[in-house]
């Protein structure tokens, strides 16, 4: 940063100088001196806005990461200018202490909140396993009390089939293999997920400009037909449904999918938790569905963020580096 304010007032004093040595050139009709002063006055100046610029389009870019909650923000220039590649390093320093303080309180947050899911399932499967299986073991049975030993024993056989699945769901979550990265076209990916959803109410914007990405397109396919499923969920009472499916602009290196719907939207005091593995708040559901969007955008170096409201809907975003 020293050695970009020195480069700058530079530039301002020289830009001073000049305009002072263009009034003395004109009033002294040294015409032709006037003009090459007025050249360099023009180059001194256009190079100090592109120093300006460039620094803009970093703190844009800052902003647009922290906006959508991107830690994995990295700043990249082309331009091999040493004040430049000075203040990049810095703000990349900045922002990796910043990315190491909060992803250890994010995974502490996120391991705690684990915990209290998996304690919750698993003692809803075991308490009632344990109080049934004692009743059972102290009760006299005779002849007649085999339909209650029948109903009991299909309770424990019910509540651990539950757990069981419960385990299997999580072993899917450990064990979601890595991604196969690759160059692939958005514009593509889109006309097969409109071919997968001709319905009229799931609109999927074919992209003008394409972008290519490297992704395992597989996985990525994935994400969205989840999305596109819990949008399907949450807008099933509205008379006139709509799921929207873009790819917005953003940085030359990033790409921005959203999936929107009208739906009913998540409740405020929940948003924050349906990235949970296991936390649903639907009575069927996993809890897994979401868990596994987040864990693919993460090992694809991305991200996933939700806004919503009660009255406006959901919009899920998709952040690809």
């Amino acid at each position: 940063m020293k050695r970009y304010s020195l480069i700058v007032a530079l530039h301002v004093i020289a830009i001073a100088l000049l305009a002072a040595g263009i009034c003395l050139l004109l009033q002294g009709e040294l015409w032709f001196s006037a003009v090459i002063a007025l050249l360099l006055l023009a180059g001194t100046a256009f190079h100090l806005y592109h120093l300006q610029m460039m620094q803009v389009r970093m703190m844009h870019h800052l902003a647009e990461s922290l906006r959508h909650d991107n830690m994995m923000l990295s700043f990249r220039t082309p331009y091999k200018n040493p004040a430049i590649e000075e203040m990049v390093q810095e703000l990349s320093l900045a922002m990796h202490n910043f990315r190491t303080r909060t992803m250890q309180h994010n995974e502490m947050e996120a391991w705690q909140k684990l915990i209290r899911v998996l304690t919750h399932e698993i003692m809803n499967s075991i308490t009632p396993i344990i109080s049934l299986s004692e009743t059972l073991s102290e009760r006299k049975m005779g002849e007649e009390d085999s339909a209650v030993m029948r109903q009991g024993m299909q309770t424990i056989h019910r509540r651990s089939k539950g757990l069981l699945e419960f385990v299997e769901n999580y072993r899917k979550l450990t064990r979601l293999p890595a991604p196969t990265l690759r160059p692939e076209s958005i514009r593509a990916l889109f006309s097969d997920l409109q071919e997968l959803y001709p319905e009229s109410d799931i609109h999927i914007s074919i992209p003008h400009s394409d972008r290519i990405v490297m992704m395992d397109r597989t996985q990525v396919e994935q994400v969205l037909i989840n999305l596109i499923k819990n949008a399907r969920e949450a807008c099933s009472r509205q008379a006139h449904p709509r799921i929207e499916v873009t790819m917005h602009a953003s940085i030359a290196w990033e790409c921005l999918i959203t999936v929107s719907d009208n739906g009913c939207g998540i409740l405020p005091e929940v948003q924050d938790k349906v990235f949970v593995p296991f936390f649903t708040t639907k009575p069927c559901g996993s809890g897994i569905g979401l868990s596994l969007c987040r864990q693919i955008m993460t090992r694809h170096g991305g991200n996933i963020t939700v806004e919503s409201s009660p009255e406006g809907g959901t919009c899920f975003t998709l952040l690809f580096k």
